[in-house]
């Protein structure tokens, strides 16, 4: 089941596209290092306690100070640190921004729904809201907690860039299956990019605790063939469009049933 997550996951969720590949390679790395300094030191622990138990040195040693151990318990965890942290900025470096993108998408963290934006498909523009527990239909395949009623799409196969920025607090763009997690910072733009190498619904959620409805902040990148894309698109450009054919100046977003004050809240924020 790729893109969402699944009863008792033991692992990361299966690779989209290759950021997740290579997040999923640096993890076996970490994983094949904390293995391996695991045993060598329990292997010394119990070295140390059978060699030097109270029965086999009832005068115990006097020694404190062995030079060739301070430099090897220096020396050994830099050499290993330097092993974590070289492949981990390399990683760093490559999530950090797209290379002759394809397409830019500009995401836009709100209390507490998504606004995105195609400013080189026609600059429109739309928010997407999370489906409420009682509007949810399962014939159209929609998940708790997880379905939105306006997904991102995106063309299988291209690099998309992504900018970040926040309106009101500090989200989080996490979509796990795609390996993409991007703050959204009010008066930031920050990049980042993804790719999905096949077509699928990808799920995520706002990782960074927002405010009362943080819990229920859905992410849904759709990824198409680049027909369907482009049909979307040219869709899009009427739905999300203006009288007069501008972009959309969206609505402020209406509120949560589950969260009584919220409106109260967003009507302060915004003034």
């Amino acid at each position: 089941m790729i893109g969402q997550p699944h009863n008792w996951a033991m692992t990361l969720q299966e690779a989209a596209g290759p950021i997740k590949e290579s997040i999923h390679d640096f993890n076996q790395i970490v994983l094949w290092i904390i293995v391996i300094t695991t045993i060598v030191v329990g292997l010394l622990m119990a070295y140390a306690i059978w060699r030097f138990r109270a029965s086999a040195n009832p005068v115990p040693s006097r020694t404190s100070h062995h030079t060739l151990l301070e430099v090897a318990w220096t020396v050994v965890p830099v050499l290993i640190l330097i092993g974590i942290a070289v492949p981990s900025f390399r990683l760093i470096y490559y999530q950090d921004r797209a290379r002759d993108a394809e397409l830019t998408v500009n995401v836009t963290g709100r209390q507490w729904y998504w606004h995105y934006g195609y400013p080189d498909q026609g600059n429109f523009a739309f928010d997407s809201y999370p489906i409420q527990e009682a509007d949810l239909k399962p014939e159209l395949g929609h998940l708790r907690n997880l379905s939105v009623d306006e997904p991102m799409m995106i063309p299988v196969g291209k690099d998309i860039r992504i900018i970040t920025t926040g309106q009101d607090v500090i989200h989080s763009f996490f979509v796990p299956s795609l390996g993409v997690q991007k703050y959204t910072i009010p008066g930031r733009t920050m990049e980042t990019w993804l790719r999905a190498d096949r077509v699928g619904t990808f799920y995520g959620q706002c990782n960074q605790i927002c405010g009362t409805n943080h819990w229920f902040m859905p992410i849904v990148v759709k990824a198409v063939p680049q027909a369907e894309f482009e049909a979307w698109v040219a869709s899009a450009r009427q739905r999300f469009a203006r009288a007069d054919g501008s972009p959309a100046q969206v609505a402020a977003s209406p509120v949560a049933p589950q969260d009584p004050e919220a409106g109260t809240q967003l009507a302060q924020l915004r003034r």
